[in-house]
């Protein structure tokens, strides 16, 4: 968490407005104000908020320490002060999640020593080592506390869950940039490079908390080595060490750890910028003053010493004991070491104490333990009863929590609980033996009562988890058995004694979950695993196989499965923060539990993509827009569709509630925004105004003024009530993607597709700043409720949080694959949702910016299919980055080709030869070699998505067309562009080489089919005539003399088919430049043209769901295909011409026969869950079973 501190002239204000207060600095009211402020009540729950004490206090009003932002929010309030006038703006820090340090007990030895490496000698690496529970974070906290000041930058941050080295150094960089560094560079090295940068140019202290996590030493398979080594997969630590310890810079690094990294005995020195300082136990006198907070002690001077010595100086192993000493010998030291020194009590080390207090535990204390240390972060008493296979009541669980408290073996953090890193490790060690002991005996208690990990968890929380539990116990199985395969076996043995009726009390519980997540470790093949009649909790079921899976009657509730998503394009919460929203190109709106992640309705009813959600203000109705020019409203219980609403003559891109839930109002393509009755669906308003399509529009928060932002580069704002335009900001010098109110109604943002963000001035219109870190596109803004951030989205992958007060980038959000589509704040404001093309949607901590839960979707869509030449074998491209070679005569897919790192949107087979053609948005086109299906050769030069690719008729040249508004000519020998037509003006779709290969035809999202001379380059027509996007362009193979069946006597020299999302067919004399004849017959987007080989007949594919063949003589459909239950994206001939291929994304290849229209073979492939069976699951919504038939489920 970012920590503030108190300028010199803050503290001028904070003086001021205190002696106007009339408080005294003690006056406990200043501590009860600020908890309330946090949301907790001082009369209600006796305790101030988290983060909320005396020494916070004190140190905010010292102006020497920096303090968490919640608390320095929260006492600014209390003073009736804004806490942006009060802050140091010179130094920056973040704490992360600190522990208190405000008691703290002697180490002013260890300090002074600290303080000369760090300041005086300015040593680059300064290692803390000591045992577990010896006091090193605590330490390293207070040190760094007490040389702030000193510093420009303070960062703290904990390797206790085992963060990779790639996130850690993005977080660094992030925060030493102040958020502004835009590019990171792909590779380890260079990231740390680019570190060591700001090393050098401003005084940084940075501190990495348990090292240990990282390393391994003494582990199973050598107990008696003393090696120390970097655990697997984190061994490029070290590289940053070392490079922070040997190069030259002004900054320190802090590690803690109870070893040395493997490198530091060749880097320390007394005389060298790396030191060591080993933490040595507590003194009497220390140790003494730490226990007065515990209680009332009593012994001699020599009995304080011998219990010092004992436990040496430990402060936990210290803090444990007393509890024993006061709850059995009356705080009589006397008394216990009488018992001691009958060696009944017999502490080596901290684990030996650990492991005796633990036996010491009840039944319900030792599983409280356990949970605690699965969860991982602090955990209310609510989720933690939840936790429990039998029932806990609440007042034994708080007294059970009570009494490990007073133990010191669990810590309090306002209501949450948690354990210290010394004992949470212990207990994990515990879990990992008990685990492994139970599967390899088969003798199983342990496992059914405890989730070795929780799939419901916050994403970081679950890949800890992962890491550090059901890893280690899959390495100690495979040390045990020797083989995955010797494992399966044990497992289907554990099973086999389930369903033998020998332990019924095992169907109940997690071992099944648990036996699951550990195949899924091991990558275990689970196909043909029967689970039926189990209960199956908190299994990880995202991604993995699970054909002929049965799970017949079984208990899925907590466990979590892979959905359906295909390109989500928003996101929204709805007001209590519970459900969330989301939208997409599957003509869908799903509705999530936010906690669970569950999916609990579909809405069905558009029949084009949904493109926009908006909540009621009571959120018990949805408002959705989309592809179709519909308006719908929807019943959020139960998914029914309230109304329709028609008015849009294109479709629509943006709809939004008001806040006083009266109207809604509808963005659209057609220029046009609508405003519309809520309850009636009537069209009351129209606004008239843009020149170009309205992509969004905002209401203010108090529903009088609507912002709107539109392709033709401005923002309005609209007076609600009358519709009358009040003013146009313009500035701006590309599309307007998004606006958004501030929370006061007196700013509005925009994001641009010039990549900025601008902020207006409601009432004057005046442009106040221009934010301009993204690299791409801004697709998205959105105001937090908490009146200072602003969040954007963007094409560069990213998101950006700015405190829009101070014009400053708070935190950049890694971690999505592809371009940002949506974004949207939770009503809370502490955490965001955000929509990306890569599939996933994703909710993110605004604080700290990590990750909390994830949807992965999962659909195998066909993009495009064609027919070899010889006209056996079809390839179909997929949006699983793959590309199908398919034996269809056979229905056998035969190979598959691996390579790229995107959709594939496009193939092409060689006119004469063994080699195939891709596209793909990930800006590359490959060539393979189709016999060993062997990668020959690929093409880079595209700056955006490839949608198109063609041979030319002599195969020597490629051709391809992209969302970098360029058309490319290849030469097939040398993989060099030979030509870059880039006089497009948006998206190149498709690319289309005439019959003789002289002329290249293009078709565009700015509605023009452009022919280009090969052999120049030169622009030799602009074909104009389509009302929306061209997807598809196709030259007839054949060029008539006469085609009087077209509608026309004069002579036709060669005919052009183009196909757009305006569901129109164009045919064109391309060499006239004229429009022939327009096929109307689609009831939504043409996706697909294709000409027969004689040129007779047309395919067509269209998002209706329908593939058309027309007979070009006379215009008129041959035959409507229908079988597809999804859009249908592609089409092409078989070079005989009596069968054509359509691909889907209903994820099917299907081939019909052109003289009937019949459909003669469906192609697809396995589905990840072909034949599970969910036949009688308990658990499942009826959402949730839908998606899972859609990936190969089946209920009998």
């Amino acid at each position: 968490m970012v920590a503030l501190k108190v300028s010199t002239q803050g503290l001028a204000i904070i003086k001021q407005a205190r002696k106007a207060k009339g408080w005294t600095v003690d006056d406990c009211r200043w501590l009860e104000e600020a908890s309330i402020i946090l949301g907790t009540s001082w009369q209600e729950r006796g305790y101030f908020a988290d983060g909320i004490s005396e020494g916070t206090w004190k140190r905010f009003l010292s102006g020497k320490y920096a303090i968490n932002v919640d608390a320095f929010k929260a006492f600014s309030q209390v003073l009736g002060i804004e806490w942006q006038e009060i802050i140091d703006r010179n130094n920056y820090q973040d704490w992360g999640e600190e522990i208190d340090v405000s008691i703290f007990c002697g180490r002013g030895a260890e300090l002074d020593i600290l303080n000369k490496y760090i300041i005086k000698d300015r040593c680059r690496l300064v290692t803390l080592l000591g045992m577990g529970g010896i006091g090193k974070t605590a330490l390293s906290i207070k040190a760094a506390h007490l040389i702030e000041n000193k510093f420009e930058f303070i960062i703290w941050r904990s390797l206790r869950n085992t963060p990779s080295l790639e996130k850690i150094l993005v977080d660094l960089i992030q925060f030493l940039s102040r958020q502004k560094q835009i590019n990171l560079p792909e590779s380890l090295e260079q990231k740390i490079s680019l570190l060591l940068q700001y090393l050098r140019s401003s005084r940084c202290l940075l501190i990495l908390d348990n090292v240990e996590s990282i390393l391994q030493s003494n582990n199973h398979k050598s107990p008696n080595s003393l090696i120390v080594k970097y655990r697997t997969g984190y061994e490029n630590y070290g590289n940053l060490f070392k490079a922070i310890a040997q190069i030259q810079h002004q900054s320190c690094l802090i590690l803690t750890s109870r070893e040395p990294p493997p490198e530091f005995s060749a880097l320390e020195g007394e005389n060298l910028p790396v030191r060591c300082l080993q933490l040595k136990g507590l003194s009497k006198v220390e140790v003494q003053k730490i226990l007065g907070y515990k209680g009332t002690f009593s012994g001699s001077e020599t009995e304080w010493k011998i219990l010092v010595k004992r436990y040496g100086g430990n402060p936990l192993a210290l803090k444990i004991v007393a509890f024993a000493i006061q709850d059995f010998f009356n705080g009589s030291i006397t008394d216990f070491i009488k018992i001691l020194q009958q060696d009944t009590f017999i502490f080596d080390d901290i684990r030996e104490l650990l492991q005796q207090q633990f036996q010491r535990l009840t039944g319900l204390e030792q599983q409280i333990m356990y949970w605690l240390t699965i969860n991982r972060e602090p955990v209310s008493i609510q989720n933690l009863q939840q936790d429990f296979v039998a029932k806990v009541p609440v007042a034994e669980l708080i007294k059970s929590l009570a009494s490990l408290q007073k133990r010191s073996l669990i810590e309090k953090f306002d209501n949450f609980f948690s354990q210290q890193t010394v004992v949470m490790e212990y207990i994990t060690h515990d879990l990992i033996v008990k685990a492994t002991e139970e599967i390899e005996t088969n003798k199983i208690n342990f496992l059914n009562q405890i989730a070795l990990a929780k799939s419901q968890s916050k994403d970081f929380i679950r890949q800890s988890q992962e890491t550090q539990i059901i890893k280690p116990v899959g390495e100690r199985l495979l040390d045990f058995f020797g083989t995955n395969q010797n494992i399966n076996k044990q497992i289907q043995v554990i099973l086999q004694t389930l369903y033998s009726g020998k332990n019924r009390t095992l169907k109940r519980g997690y071992l099944s979950g648990n036996l699951i997540n550990l195949l899924r470790q091991l990558e275990i093949d689970l196909s043909g695993y029967n689970f039926s009649g189990l209960t199956v909790w908190q299994a990880n079921l995202q991604g993995i196989k699970l054909h002929n899976v049965n799970f017949a009657n079984a208990d899925l509730s907590k466990s979590i499965f892979t959905e359906t998503l295909g390109n989500i394009l928003s996101a929204t919460f709805s007001p209590d923060g519970k459900t969330l929203a989301t939208c997409d190109t599957d003509c869908q709106i799903r509705l999530w539990e936010v906690e669970t992640g569950k999916l609990l309705v579909i809405c069905k009813g558009h029949n084009n993509w949904v493109r926009s959600v908006s909540f009621s203000p009571d959120g018990q109705t949805l408002v959705s827009g989309g592809a179709d020019r519909t308006v719908k409203f929807w019943q959020v219980s139960d998914g029914t569709c309230l109304k329709t609403c028609r008015g849009h003559d294109k479709e629509i891109f943006s709809v939004t509630y008001s806040p006083i839930a009266r109207t809604v109002v509808s963005a659209s393509g057609d220029n046009i925004l609508r405003i519309w009755d809520a309850i009636t669906g009537e069209c009351i308003k129209t606004l008239i105004g843009h020149d170009g399509w309205v992509r969004s529009v905002s209401f203010s928060p108090d529903g009088k003024l609507l912002a709107s932002g539109s392709d033709d580069r401005t923002v309005r704002i609209w007076d609600a009530i009358t519709g009358e335009c009040l003013r146009t900001l313009v500035g701006h010098d590309g599309w307007v993607r998004s606006v958004s109110f501030s929370r006061d109604g007196v700013t509005l943002a925009s994001g641009s597709g010039d990549s900025t963000v601008k902020l207006w001035d409601v009432n004057t219109g005046e442009c106040l700043t221009t934010y301009d870190r993204h690299t791409a596109g801004v697709s998205a803004v959105a105001f937090n409720s908490d009146g200072v951030t602003l969040a954007s989205g963007s094409c560069d992958r990213t998101v950006r949080l700015w405190n829009y007060r101070t014009h400053t980038c708070i935190r950049t959000i890694y971690g999505h694959a592809n371009q940002i589509f949506s974004l949207a704040f939770s009503p809370d404001g502490q955490t965001i949702v955000c929509v990306s093309l890569d599939q996933t949607v994703r909710i993110w901590d605004c604080q700290d910016g990590k990750c909390l839960k994830t949807w992965q979707g999962s659909t195998d869509w066909v993009f495009p299919v064609a027919f070899n030449p010889q006209g056996n074998l079809i390839a179909s491209g997929s949006n699983d980055y793959t590309i199908r070679i398919w034996d269809w005569e056979n229905n056998a897919c035969i190979r598959i080709l691996f390579g790229h790192k995107d959709y594939v949107c496009a193939v092409a087979f060689h006119p004469h030869h063994q080699i195939l053609a891709s596209a793909s948005r990930d800006r590359t086109i490959r060539l393979w070699d189709v016999t060993t299906g062997n990668c020959l050769k690929i093409l880079q030069g595209h700056q955006d998505w490839l949608y198109s690719v063609a041979f030319s008729p002599d195969g020597k040249i490629i051709a391809s067309g992209g969302a970098d508004k360029t058309a490319r000519l290849w030469d097939l020998e040398t993989g060099k562009c030979l030509q870059t037509f880039s006089e497009h003006t948006d998206q190149v779709w498709s690319v289309a080489f005439s019959p003789d290969g002289n002329i290249l035809a293009t078709g565009n999202t700015d509605r023009m089919v452009r022919l280009w001379d090969v052999a120049t380059g030169k622009l030799l027509d602009a074909l104009t005539g389509h009302d929306n996007r061209i997807k598809s362009v196709a030259f007839s193979p054949v060029s008539p003399l006469s085609k009087g069946g077209l509608k026309s006597d004069r002579r036709v020299g060669g005919i052009l088919a183009s196909g757009s999302t305006d569901n129109a067919i164009a045919i064109w004399d391309y060499q006239q430049g004229q429009l022939i004849q327009t096929l109307q017959g689609h009831d939504n987007w043409v996706f697909s043209v294709a000409f027969s080989p004689e040129g007779q007949t047309l395919a067509s594919a269209s998002h209706d769901q329908t593939v058309r063949l027309w007979n070009i003589e006379t215009g008129e459909y041959l035959h409507i295909c229908r079988g597809h239950n999804h859009l249908v994206s592609s089409v092409a001939f078989h070079p005989h011409g009596q069968i054509v291929a359509s691909g889907s994304q209903d994820q099917t290849v299907r081939l019909w026969q052109v003289k009937t229209g019949t459909c003669l073979r469906v192609l697809q492939a396995s589905r990840l869950y072909e034949g599970m069976n969910i036949t009688g699951t308990k658990g499942l919504t009826s959402a949730q079973k839908t998606t899972l038939k859609i990936l190969g489920a089946r209920e009998y």
